[in-house]
């Protein structure tokens, strides 16, 4: 993405509360807080206008990330609407400070949000299914514009549901492959801002270890990726089905393993070097 000059605006001097976002030469405007402030958000003019939103909160039966994706014509209308809803806790409203968008803009937006959305696979999608709308060749070209600037915007408020978590590495850090070995069985993947990915096809040990009896964290989490899908039973062993993002090196070498572990010595590179070591001469 092109570099860009985004301005935070925080009301009331907190972040986690009633904000606002904008980008140097864009028409778009962000407007993000929490469901307890959502008087606050409704009764700003921006949500009088035409517009993109999404809820985003906790799904209640996975216990992971969940994300709804609308459009609307008047923010303000449609969000009351959503009150029924009990899983989300946030929100962000996009609108245009020149009042430029409409209803099909808007629809278009709805549909490539979705669309990144699930190819990202961040959080379960509770739409139960998008709109769609045609453009012309030039209207498209605008919103896929107006589209890049939401997905710059977006993760500067908090909201990462469209960045992809197999993205590639935009340091030397990030793009370098790592191996993490145990028992014969090898797994890859790279460092992100958030932490460490775990490639698709990536092994796992089958059994925990001992030790992980001592460490809760370890087992609940081995089980809820097995619940997922995102680890599946093998020849002996259990195999990433996709991509996986962790916290750290060492959540996903502990996962790995079956057991606690140090990310920082279990990663490696192709050489052997240790992520310890390659992080010490960087």
């Amino acid at each position: 993405m092109p570099s860009a000059t985004i301005k935070i605006y925080l009301p009331h001097g907190d972040p986690k509360r009633l904000r606002t976002g904008e980008i140097s030469n864009w028409s778009g405007k962000a407007v993000a807080g929490p469901r307890t402030e959502l008087d606050q958000l409704l009764k700003r003019e921006e949500a009088e206008n035409v517009g993109v939103y999404l809820l985003t909160g906790v799904d209640p039966k996975s216990g992971g990330p969940a994300v709804y994706i609308g459009e609307a014509e008047s923010i303000q209308s449609r969000l009351k609407q959503h009150l029924e809803k009990d899983f989300w806790n946030h929100v962000i409203y996009f609108t245009s400070k020149d009042e430029n968008l409409t209803k099909s803009h808007i629809r278009y937006l709805e549909g490539r949000l979705i669309e990144l959305a699930k190819q990202a696979g961040r959080a379960s999608l509770t739409n139960s299914q998008a709109t769609s709308s045609k453009l012309p060749e030039s209207d498209r070209a605008d919103m896929e514009i107006f589209l890049k600037k939401i997905e710059q915007l977006l993760p500067a408020l908090g909201v990462e549901v469209l960045v992809p978590i197999a993205s590639e590495g935009q340091s030397k850090e990030e793009a370098r492959p790592l191996f993490c070995e145990v028992s014969g069985l090898k797994a890859q993947g790279h460092l992100t801002p958030n932490g460490m990915v775990v490639f698709a096809e990536s092994q796992a040990a089958e059994k925990l270890r001992p030790s992980a009896k001592d460490y809760p964290w370890v087992v609940n989490t081995r089980a809820q990726l097995i619940k997922d899908g995102v680890l599946i039973p093998a020849s002996g062993h259990l195999l990433f089905a996709r991509n996986h993002e962790f916290s750290s090196p060492s959540a996903a070498a502990a996962v790995i393993h079956g057991g606690t572990a140090n990310g920082r010595t279990a990663w490696k590179d192709s050489s052997g070097t240790t992520l310890k070591q390659l992080e010490s001469t960087d």
